[in-house]
């Protein structure tokens, strides 16, 4: 009996970075279309090489757009194949909106668990289409059974119970978003994160999977102060920890103090987005019951690479965060290098066996690569494969940074 179409769009979508690496490719460009050909940009090889590339450490989901990438997230994530792979509900945010699709990552926390894909205003990408059809949201009980959330003016296909968030600003968007999120745990947070919505987004990049994995809103700056709808959420949260992603530049210091008026602030910072993004990955505080934070310092762990050039990717890779291995997102700045504080990270956190602990009883880092190769190359991406090895603790690991 032929399977029903949508399930094999699943398996397709799933199994896209096997066939992939295989050889198996295609130079399609993306289309907005509903046919076919679309899935080929999610499935295999775009015309700038594997997007599909697997290594022994190393698993590549997406392609030459974050359209594209979110697709291929989502369904890694919920392959729709079972009844416990398909998610409660699916957000749905502007291709081209990152702060709210940044503040939409909150979603992707548990219990709600929500991957989230992008769409446009006036047309649904046959991509995104396609991996809503395919992944079957169940609808959310406590979204009155909503099966897709849409944030912003965004198109998504017909017959999909919505959950509409429509405030006209980011500032009260994400103020909104933060009220969907209370709505779903049943409660208010004790935690905040905030960005600056006036920075450059590398630097809130990492706030997507600390959302995500955390389940603590992200609320929005401007860079004079504390906008108003940020503030009310604040004052109604009754002095909440607020942990403030990023240096001085991006959160300065007149900003801060307006801050601490509201709460208990912290702020978690690096001087460059991918030393920001490390930070965020090392932080961590709090009783290990109630501990805020990926707090990775040591091997045994998930990691998500992403470009910096690629904001987008950030949301789209949120849900990477908040299942599986639970990875924080860490950034590369160009294609063809990773950054020396990056390479020393790696080093610092690499798995390692001996006689006494043999590599079969050993932990393991593992590494999901959003984008094609324009925006993490292939030779990168072999890079970072060495640098997540478990290594003979008898020998030190090689760099395999070249400058």
């Amino acid at each position: 009996m032929r399977a029903p179409r949508h399930r094999l769009v699943a398996s397709v979508l799933v199994l896209g970075a096997v066939l992939a690496g295989c050889g198996k490719a295609s130079s399609v460009p993306a289309s907005s279309g509903s046919g076919e050909a679309d899935l080929n940009p999610v499935v295999a090889v775009g015309v700038h090489g594997a997007a599909g590339q697997i290594t022994k450490n190393t698993t590549r989901l997406g392609g030459a757009t974050a359209v594209i990438d979110a697709a291929a997230v989502a369904t890694a994530v919920h392959p729709g194949l079972a009844i416990a792979s398909r998610p409660q509900a699916v957000v749905v945010a502007g291709k081209d909106d990152f702060f709210a699709a940044l503040a939409a990552s909150v979603l992707a926390a548990a219990p709600l668990g929500a991957p989230l894909l992008y769409s446009e205003s006036d047309l649904v990408p046959g991509v995104t289409s396609q991996a809503l059809t395919a992944m079957a949201p169940t609808g959310a009980s406590a979204l009155g059974g909503a099966r897709v959330v849409k944030v912003g003016d965004v198109d998504v296909p017909p017959g999909y119970t919505e959950d509409s968030l429509g405030a006209a600003e980011q500032f009260s968007l994400a103020a909104e978003i933060e009220r969907v999120q209370e709505r779903v745990r049943g409660s208010a947070p004790h935690q905040v994160i905030v960005v600056n919505a006036e920075a450059p987004e590398a630097i809130a990049m990492p706030a997507a999977g600390l959302a995500a994995e955390s389940g603590a809103p992200i609320l929005l700056l401007s860079s004079y102060g504390v906008p108003a709808p940020t503030r009310a959420v604040l004052k109604r949260l009754k002095h909440p920890a607020i942990y403030a992603i990023g240096p001085t530049t991006a959160i300065s210091e007149t900003v801060l103090s307006q801050l601490e008026k509201l709460g208990t602030v912290r702020r978690i910072a690096g001087a460059t987005a991918a030393e920001n993004a490390i930070e965020v990955a090392r932080f961590s505080e709090g009783a290990e019951a109630s501990e805020f934070g990926f707090g990775v310092h040591e091997a045994g762990h998930g990691l998500v690479f992403a470009s910096a050039s690629r904001p987008l990717d950030a949301p789209a890779a949120a849900s990477l965060s908040a299942s599986g291995d639970f990875g924080p997102m860490l950034l590369t700045e160009t294609a063809g290098a990773i950054p020396l504080p990056l390479s020393a990270y790696l080093s610092d956190i690499q798995a390692a066996y001996s006689a006494q602990v043999p590599p079969t009883r050993g932990v393991y880092n593992r590494g999901w690569i959003i984008g094609d190769e324009l925006a993490v190359s292939a030779t990168v991406a072999a890079e970072l494969d060495s640098m997540l090895e478990i290594a003979n603790r008898g020998s030190a690991p090689t760099p395999s940074y070249h400058p």
